[in-house]
């Protein structure tokens, strides 16, 4: 049945476009997406996220749609009538929370729309978004099943596979991260673990159901949120107490079974997202979590905090704060990496301008034009030729490391490093 496989990939960002990849060295893939700018600069053999090296990525490409001829081979599209033929559909768009941190599920229920055009009786839908459980099943398929006037389990599949993705981390690839996966029937599970199996070299998981699968991702990144709160709090912690937490953190990490956690700003479209998700389906069933949104607080705060505690220092300087200069390094949502969706740096510069602080920011990583777009703030690409009453170091970028920010700081200045990566600093978080 593998080469019976064509592949359609609904979505080509961080997600999707990596799996489409992949997909693509073994099967006919065409990668559908919206945006006629992404279209166009995947065709040429560009990747603005960068999770796609060009040479990797024109190693796949072909210049039809390979589903005509039923070669293997990567096509990119914003033609609904390209992906008709495709008997597995697999949906990799963004799960965002809206302003109220709400699941906001409209690129899912849109992109089912569109699935349901072009799908086929026998044809297998496979999401990858994250959600909380029961999203595939109850929000999802009566899309599909409205649409394409066909019956779920009796004309069309599902299966559920999450997402592992990491955006910037070149050693963790889609093919090396274990997949775990799921169907909507027993034999459409095996059906979506063998696919997978065939392309992911560290191997698949397959739950019994979809609604475990959607759980099993939707803790992941929950429980990593919980352990950045609670280092967090300790960082205010001993913050109070004027003790360093990254020695205390160092100290306590020569116990085996110590958790390697770092204080810092909790931003991106998992982390900072997902529990949101798992926290709505609690409360729709008449459970109010208590752990998962007392973390989530804490790390929403860290901004604010990050913020007044520079200004501490500048004061114990004696440096004016209303009009002061900082230069802030960094507003991606993580390091060497140009994504910025979720990024939590915006939060530092709004606390910094809440104080009358005029804050410059570079980061050689982000696209202006994006940051423009998503935050309506201005980044430079360089650093200028001035001096700064303080520089915070929100983002660990590698271009940051070997800086001499001293060169773009007055005598009295402040250095404070968020991430903990300075050698030479007044305060860290």
């Amino acid at each position: 049945m593998e080469k019976q496989y064509k592949i359609a990939v609904i979505g080509l960002g961080y997600v999707g476009l990596p799996l489409a990849r992949l997909f693509a060295t073994k099967y006919p893939v065409v990668g559908f997406d919206i945006n006629q700018k992404r279209i166009e600069e995947l065709r040429a053999g560009n990747d603005s996220t960068l999770e796609v090296e060009s040479d990797v990525l024109r190693s796949v490409l072909v210049q039809q749609n390979p589903f005509i001829k039923n070669e293997k081979g990567f096509f990119a599209s914003a033609d609904l009538n390209d992906i008709h033929d495709a008997n597995i559909y697999i949906v990799t768009v963004p799960t965002p929370v809206d302003k109220h941190n709400r699941p906001d599920l409209t690129p899912l229920y849109k992109s089912s729309e569109t699935v349901g055009k072009v799908l086929s009786k026998g044809d297998i839908v496979i999401y990858e978004s994250t959600v909380y459980p029961g999203v595939t099943e109850e929000e999802c398929i009566p899309v599909l099943e409205k649409i394409s006037g066909m019956k779920f389990n009796e004309d069309f599949f599902a299966g559920y596979s999450p997402e592992r993705i990491n955006p910037g981390d070149k050693e963790h690839t889609v093919e090396k991260i274990l997949k775990v996966t799921s169907g909507s029937t027993p034999e459409i599970g095996e059906v979506v673990n063998n696919l997978y199996k065939s392309v992911i070299v560290a191997g698949t998981h397959l739950a019994p159901t979809i609604k475990v699968a959607e759980a099993a991702k939707v803790i992941e990144n929950s429980q990593r949120d919980i352990n950045i709160a609670f280092v967090n709090e300790l960082a205010k912690i001993f913050n109070l107490l004027e003790i360093d937490t990254h020695e205390v953190l160092k100290a306590a990490g020569t116990k085996w079974n110590f958790l390697p956690f770092k204080p810092g700003l909790v931003g991106g479209h998992c982390i900072g997202v997902d529990p949101y998700y798992l926290a709505q389906k609690a409360q729709e069933n008449g459970y109010h979590p208590e752990i998962i949104l007392a973390g989530r607080r804490l790390n929403d705060s860290m901004g604010q905090y990050v913020a007044s505690e520079l200004v501490k220092c500048m004061i114990k300087k004696n440096i004016n704060i209303n009009g002061g200069q900082v230069l802030n390094l960094g507003i991606t949502f993580k390091e060497n990496c140009p994504d910025v969706r979720n990024t939590k740096a915006v939060d530092v510069i709004s606390g910094l301008e809440d104080y009358q602080l005029q804050v410059t920011t570079f980061d050689p990583w982000a696209n202006p034009e994006e940051v423009k777009h998503e935050y309506g703030l201005s980044i430079v690409n360089e650093i200028p030729k001035q001096k700064f009453d303080a520089i915070i170091l929100t983002v660990a970028h590698k271009e940051f490391i070997n800086l001499n920010l001293k060169d773009y700081l007055k005598e009295n200045g402040v250095i404070y490093d968020v991430k903990g990566i300075l050698a030479d600093c007044d305060s860290r978080l």
